[in-house]
């Protein structure tokens, strides 16, 4: 049993915010690049179609914006993955045969894909056939989403861990089915949703950069052209991303129904349950009931039951049903699955100990409960080891995240998603009537959304990851069963080194970046 001393949840803590931070950091680097890949090839087809100069010549400024961000963020995503090994071995150890196959592929397949091609693609004008650099900055597109891939299989896989077995010799998890894994309905919805907020993204920072010549007079002809294909990419993968969004709300009501209850500020069950559009929530410490959990709300009457369960009078849990339980749906308290959690534990605990005793016998008894392939272990399985992680926890109420931590950002990503979907519109209808150079409060409208698309795709990741604590491992293994053994002080220096470190990366890019905008396209004439 790992007990929750001072100096471990000092660990806990900080090694959680040492990745928070990593994290966060790396994904200001990486959306951009997942979309701006395809909107550079969508360009260099263009060029190479038409032969136009001119689309060499935009195609190459946008490479450049590129080119920055995909450099830091190789950087940064090599930390996170150096991360696993240093502040959290115990779950390396744990999952390490799992998680570590899809990391390696990305490694081999999706990382080498990318660092072929993408020398072509910036240094290989002029000396490689306009056939063979057009193929490398696709190959470059793709190969950066293929990279997203394998890693979000990866996280989806922590959410819920499937295609699995236990292996009670080595106390790992093994994979059972690499294909059940990679296809998940959760690692495909959250695949597909996380790379098309990328191209949102980009198409909104092309949109917002354009608008900035615009304003200043410059470059007309290439903000216009950028400004329609990034609306054009920007509306499709918006609306791809609405859908994908309503596909992974189904997931997490399926797998992590407490996330779901934290998102909707949901403390009491409901059938018929409505969807809260916008609300202001009580603090703990004035909500007594269910009724008093907002100030004020809005909200659609069972839209949320269907949402979850595409039946208007569903069950919806609530928080205090996951954690008190609810006998009438058969849900089973958390207390009782730490109970159950810590037989699991214990079981293992008896089999090593059997072990150094050589009792073959007490070995063999045990590694059956532990087979699910067998009759008494598919029981202990699905009773038992299925809570493995709720013996670590020491309250009922650890299994609560932070609710308006959730809450919140659910609602500024999904708001800003559906004004992202206006504004293209917008854009395109401005463009089409030859509007976008006329009204300067839609071009700084387009600059003021750069940041609020970062914003709701930050919020993104604060949902997904907060919503799922204290798991590392949806119901296998809390963050205090992680960690690496380690001194509080090393974990909190090299915290406070990355901050600097990563900030100083951040600025850096933002002076590339923006001096690259100010050249513009003919930076080689300038240089």
């Amino acid at each position: 049993m790992i007990l929750a001393s001072t100096e471990l949840m000092d660990v806990v803590d900080w090694s959680r915010a040492q990745f928070a931070m990593t994290a966060i950091y790396h994904w200001l680097f990486v959306p951009l690049t997942l979309g701006l890949g395809f909107l550079c090839a969508f360009m260099e087809t263009i060029y190479y179609k038409t032969g136009d100069e001119f689309w060499k010549r935009t195609t190459k400024f946008w490479m450049r914006i590129f080119g920055v961000n995909f450099a830091i963020g190789v950087a940064t995503g090599l930390i996170l993955e150096f991360e696993f090994g240093t502040n959290w071995s115990n779950y390396s150890h744990f999952v390490g045969d799992i998680f570590g196959a899809p990391l390696a592929i990305e490694g081999i397949m999706a990382f080498f894909l990318e660092a072929t091609f993408v020398a072509v693609m910036f240094f290989g004008w002029n000396k490689v056939s306009k056939g063979f650099h057009l193929t490398a900055t696709w190959m470059t597109a793709i190969g950066a989403n293929l990279s997203a891939l394998w890693i979000l299989v990866a996280n989806a896989w922590m959410q819920d861990p499937v295609g699995m077995t236990f292996n009670v010799e080595t106390a790992r998890n093994e994979m059972t089915s690499f294909w059940e894994v990679l296809f998940s309905p959760v690692a495909m919805n959250k695949f597909v949703h996380t790379v098309t907020s990328g191209f949102v993204l980009a198409s909104v920072v092309v949109i917002g950069i354009s608008s900035w010549f615009l304003l200043k007079k410059r470059e007309q002809n290439m903000a216009y052209k950028s400004i329609k294909i990034a609306a054009v990419f920007g509306l499709i993968s918006s609306l791809a991303l609405a859908y994908t969004g309503d596909g992974s709300g189904v997931q997490v009501a399926r797998t992590q129904p407490m996330k779901l209850a934290a998102m909707e500020g949901l403390y009491d069950g409901q059938e018929g349950a409505g969807l809260t559009v916008i609300g202001l929530l009580r603090p703990e410490k004035e909500r007594t009931n269910n009724e008093n959990r907002f100030y004020f709300d809005f909200e659609i009457p069972k839209m949320l039951s269907w949402l979850s369960f595409r039946d208007g009078d569903a069950f919806v849990p609530g928080i205090n049903d996951l954690v008190n339980g609810n006998s009438e749906y058969g849900m089973l308290s958390a207390s009782e699955k730490m109970e159950r959690g810590r037989v699991a534990i214990n079981e293992l605990a008896v089999y090593r100990d059997a072990k150094k005793a050589g009792d073959k016998e007490t070995m063999a008894a045990i590694a059956d409960k532990f087979n699910p392939a067998t009759p008494t272990g598919k029981e202990f399985v699905d009773n038992y080891y299925r809570y493995f992680g709720y013996g670590y926890l020491s309250n009922p109420t650890d299994i609560i995240p932070n609710v308006p931590l959730v809450f919140y950002p659910f609602r500024i990503m999904v708001g800003l998603g559906c004004y992202f979907i206006l504004f293209f519109v917008m854009a395109l209808v401005f463009y089409y009537r030859n509007l976008l150079d006329k009204y300067r409060w839609m071009q700084w409208l387009a600059i003021i959304s750069i940041p609020l698309v970062y914003l709701a795709s930050v919020s993104g990741w604060v949902v997904a990851e907060v919503g799922r604590q204290p798991w590392t491992i949806q119901d296998l293994l809390p963050a205090v069963a992680s960690v690496s053994k380690l001194n509080p002080a090393s974990v909190k220096v090299t915290f406070f080194i990355f901050v600097i470190l990563f900030t100083t990366l951040l600025i850096a890019e933002l002076m590339i970046m923006f001096k690259q905008i100010k050249l513009g396209p003919d930076t080689d004439k300038k240089q």
